[in-house]
């Protein structure tokens, strides 16, 4: 770059985003090697549009103004360009103005005046919104605190950018010009915009892939076979309502059609004059960027990369990926694989199959995402063979299987199938988390309205996929498995689990809680039913036990009596094929569907109550409940009524955080029309099929289909994942609030953090910690309003007396060497020393036994009232994201794992059940006769430390150990802060794409 070494050129504000019709764009700085970028994005800017921008006629640049958008010292000037395949389509600039709308001369004013220029054929795309975004993130990264803009009145469209962003601002008008100041500072309503922003976007851009108005596949091979030919016999087989195109460089030049499919066949995309929506790339990996090539100057909105020898085959395999994703990002493409194993949809409207699977799934209203083609595989094929072959039970709304997942992932799915009105339960197999935090949070507002149900394979250190750019996992699985859980995610361990709970959560009501009714003809598979409902945690009554010769009619009776039943939540049936003379129905085929049709009897007048059903050498049961079958009669023989529709899981959806705002209500709708997504500024490409307009919808599910299982285990643990499920959504209805504390000092503890991180960390590289010496990690700490007992080091005995004389007596004596540190069971801890001899004698002890002062670092502290000895601690985790941890203080704790974590921020609420939770808890609440601690001190103290985290992403550890919590009030011994600058791909920033 030209710009000087001072300025150098920032590539973290690089970023990669999706617009609002779904199609992506890059962002990034200005550079004196754009001049002719910039001359040609103004020449196709409309002259209404370059008056609206420099209030006068201004037909061309000149060359004074070439050079003043294009040279930027990215500190007071800078300039910012959203590219599509290298071409300018909008610009935004700031400038560093005074108080008197001047050329700033002082560093310390932070104000910039901003504007922006927008190529008309992206106008309506949401360019703007993204660059504001951006823009503001880079002027707070450099001082600058807010925003003023110009704008004549007409200008509606940029007016509204400004007002919509969610910051506060100031409108006024003088001299025919619209005069907008805002604050930069994001606000819970920027936040809300931003993010609600971000899910139309990303939900659109994979709307787009799996709903296209026509396919080519590229790499259709010439005869039957291979990897080509056999995605395109899965779209025409499927039925796909779309067009198709056969595309290999090696067709004979005047073949037309391929036979014996029958679709249009050609050498290149040039050759197909219609738009294409989504490619299948099926070529061997070294042709892949040719063919992106062509679909990018097709105007191709997506591709799928079906071939393999990226990432998860080595170095040079991982650049080619990396190439890869680069390549298809800069046309605005966005990328499915590679080495992926494809993508499904069963809408009637679509009928998508442009995979390898053998054949089409039933429709259904399950959402299945893998990272895996075998374990894709596996679910497509178990759900399958649960269902009886039209979908239903088992039947999927998408499947979408993104191998090394370099670009789509399971978060961008999240976001689809969070408003997809097909789509009641999510099923997720991941092999990592690229993004954890933004997981989480995805995570949390999808099952506040559908179910989540997620298997982790790669779960410990070095088995993680080759295709994978995954971060170092430092928390146990089974950590990661909790806060999972806080967020209202299902995770389960197996492919049979993940298709078990998916079975149940897609085809019965939520119960509304853990009290289990048990019936059946068998004792013994009954008791094996009620010892599972123990080990779950469940509330189960005495099984009823029917006589093993029962009919479908007692069985009948007995569910309807059980359902009807107030004390009950959900119904276990178990049978066995019947024995007995008298048996309605004889044994053989007949006895299964027979059985099926009572119990749907029995389950349709109580449609709220879920009913499992577990069943030995019953085949023939399972498939007949799986079945939809005809609406049952009631026991007088009368048809009964057609059972009105219940919503999937009718359980009031679960706000945010106040301090994190709910999605707004607009999220629950389908975005509004956007018109045809353009591709490269120089054409405009009209997709073929309209994906906002009203698709045709499934047949939504009625409450007719009962799960079946074949072991009381599996029907058990499924059920109380609803369970704890159902509970989740009911008390996340309410999740309590993140409180305000008048005596935090946000402003400057970030002031703080900022001079200790340019002292500590001049060339540490961005993401590596570092310690924050003791007494500014005190005063860091107390600007949170969390105050740390004095500790004076004690070189030498005489030291240690004048130390104890200052704090006064009594004292404690402990040492600060690494392996002693909080370990009172080695005797590097002596506590109640009441005088100066007392304390002589002690040192003397300590450095006996233990080893001279150089290697104890002995220290003196006061004592502090009795208590109960905790473990605060707070850190930020590749896997996790921000985690609160706490727990009892010692090694018992340590070694059982009884350690309590919420994800950050945590509410007052989640505080609370933080503390019991933890299986130690008595300990705090008065065991055997002790007396109760005060917990609420405690809560404090917890809430306050997730707010230190959650303000300040500088913050990347925090460690209170010991803390003593006495009957009033707690002290506070020890404590270690670690900070670091943080990378610049967060969360917490402007919207945009990882790069894996």
């Amino acid at each position: 770059m030209q710009t000087p070494p001072e300025h150098a050129y920032p590539t973290h504000w690089e970023a990669d985003v999706v617009l609002r019709d779904g199609g992506t764009a890059r962002i990034r700085p200005i550079t004196p090697d754009d001049a002719e970028r910039l001359v040609s994005f103004y020449e196709q800017v409309s002259d209404e549009s370059k008056y609206y921008r420099f209030f006068a006629p201004y037909p061309r640049l000149s060359a004074r103004d070439v050079r003043r958008f294009t040279h930027h010292d990215y500190i007071d000037r800078v300039g910012l360009a959203a590219t599509v395949g290298g071409e300018f389509i909008a610009t935004v600039r700031y400038d560093r103005i005074d108080d008197q709308g001047l050329p700033a001369k002082n560093p310390e004013d932070d104000q910039a005046e901003v504007a922006f220029l927008v190529q008309d054929a992206h106008q309506g795309r949401g360019v703007a919104s993204a660059l504001l975004e951006h823009i503001a993130a880079v002027a707070r990264e450099r001082g600058i605190r807010r925003f003023a803009a110009e704008v004549l009145p007409a200008n509606s469209k940029m007016i509204k950018v400004f007002t919509d962003a969610g910051y506060t601002h100031k409108r006024t008008f003088e001299d025919g010009v619209v005069r907008l100041e805002f604050d930069l500072e994001p606000t819970e309503q920027s936040m809300a915009v931003m993010r609600g922003r971000e899910q139309r976007a990303e939900a659109r851009s994979v709307q787009r892939l799996l709903a296209p108005g026509s396919v080519a596949v590229i790499g259709t091979g010439r005869t039957p076979g291979g990897v080509g030919r056999t995605a395109l016999r899965s779209l025409l087989d499927s039925g796909f309502t779309g067009r198709v195109h056969a595309v290999n460089h090696a067709f004979p030049e005047d073949l037309r059609q391929l036979d014996p499919e029958g679709v249009p066949a050609v050498r290149t995309l040039r050759e197909i004059t219609d738009p294409v929506d989504l490619a299948v790339i099926a070529v061997p990996a070294d042709r892949v960027p040719d063919a992106i090539r062509d679909c990018g100057e097709h105007g191709v909105q997506g591709v799928l990369v079906l071939s393999s020898g990226y990432a998860e085959a080595g170095p040079d395999g991982r650049e080619r990926q990396r190439a890869l994703l680069r390549q298809a990002r800069s046309y605005g493409m966005r990328l499915i694989g590679p080495n992926a194993f494809g993508l499904i949809n069963t809408a009637p409207g679509v009928r998508l199959n442009a995979s390898l699977a053998p054949q089409m799934p039933g429709a259904g209203h399950i959402g299945l995402f893998t990272q895996s083609g075998a374990i894709g595989i596996a679910l497509l094929s178990g759900l399958h063979a649960r269902g009886p072959g039209d979908g239903g039970i088992a039947g999927i709304s998408a499947f979408v299987s993104a191998g090394n997942r370099a670009d789509v992932s399971g978060n961008d799915l999240l976001q689809y199938w969070y408003e997809d009105p097909d789509t009641d339960v999510v099923i997720l197999y991941l092999e990592s988390i690229g993004n954890p935090r933004k997981f989480a949070r995805l995570a949390r507002r999808t099952a506040a309205v559908k179910p989540v149900v997620v298997a982790k394979g790669a779960r410990h250190n070095g088995t993680a996929p080759p295709g994978h750019a995954v971060p170092t996992v430092r928390v146990p699985d089974s950590t990661v498995a909790a806060l999972m859980r806080q967020a209202g995610v299902i995770r389960v361990d197996t492919v049979t689990e993940l298709i078990d709970a998916g079975l149940l959560l897609s085809s019965q009501p939520l119960p509304a809680g853990p009290r289990i009714a048990i019936l059946g003809n068998s004792e013994s598979l009954a008791l094996l039913a009620y010892d599972a409902c123990l080990t779950e945690g469940l509330r189960p009554q005495r099984p009823r036990v029917l006589a093993s010769a029962a009919t479908p009619d007692d069985f009948r009776d007995a569910l309807a009596e059980a359902l009807s039943a107030d004390g009950c939540d959900a119904v276990v049936v178990t049978a066995i094929p019947w024995v007995g003379e008298g048996a309605a129905v004889s044994p053989g085929g007949s006895e299964g569907a027979a059985l099926a049709d009572a119990l749907r009897t029995a389950a349709t007048a109580h449609p709220e109550k879920p009913v499992t059903v577990v069943h030995l050498a019953m085949d023939d049961l399972a498939e007949s409940l799986a079945a939809a079958g005809p609406a049952p009669a009631r026991p007088d023989g009368s048809a009964a009524p057609a059972p009105t529709e219940p919503p999937p899981h009718p359980v009031d959806p679960a706000p945010a955080p106040p301090r994190t705002p709910p999605a707004p209500s607009h999220l629950l709708r389908p975005p509004a029309p956007t018109g045809p997504p353009p591709t490269l500024a120089a054409r405009q490409a009209t997709p073929a099929r309209d994906a906002e307009a009203d698709p045709p919808r499934r047949p939504r599910r009625q409450p007719l289909r009962i799960p079946a299982y074949p072991a009381a285990e599996r029907a058990v643990r499924s059920l109380a994942e609803a369970v704890r499920y159902a509970a989740w959504r009911r008390e996340a209805a309410d999740p309590g609030r993140v409180p305000e504390y008048d005596d935090i000092q946000e402003a400057s503890a970030g002031a703080d953090i900022e001079r200790l991180l340019d002292r500590l960390t001049p060339d540490a590289p961005t993401g590596r910690s570092v310690p924050v010496p003791p007494q500014d990690a005190e005063a860091l700490l107390a600007r949170y309003g969390i105050h740390t007992r004095p500790v004076l080091p004690a070189p030498d005995p005489d030291t240690a007396v004048r130390a104890a004389a200052r704090l006064g007596y009594p004292v404690a004596l402990k040492t600060t060497a690494p392996h002693l540190r909080h370990r009172p069971d080695l005797g590097g801890v002596r506590l109640d020393i009441a005088g100066e001899a007392e304390l002589r004698r002690t040192y003397a002890e300590l450095t006996d036994y233990l080893g001279s002062p150089e290697e104890l670092r002995p220290v003196v502290q006061s004592m502090v009232p009795r208590g109960v000895d905790t473990v605060v601690r707070a850190a930020i985790d590749p896997a996790a994201g921000a985690v609160l941890s706490f727990g009892l203080a010692g090694a018992p704790s340590q070694l059982l794992g009884d350690i309590a974590h919420r994800l950050i921020p945590a509410t007052d609420r989640e505080v609370a059940e933080q503390i019991r939770s933890i299986r130690a808890a008595p300990l705090l609440f008065g065991w055997r006769g002790s007396q109760p601690v005060d917990t609420a001190a405690l809560g404090e103290l917890l809430l306050r430390v997730s707010r230190l985290v959650d303000d300040h992403p500088e913050v990347v550890g925090v460690d209170l150990e010991p803390v003593v919590v006495a009957a009033q009030g707690l002290s506070v011994l020890g404590a270690t802060v670690r900070l670091a600058r943080p990378p610049a791909t967060t969360d917490l920033g402007p919207r945009r794409l990882p790069v894996y």
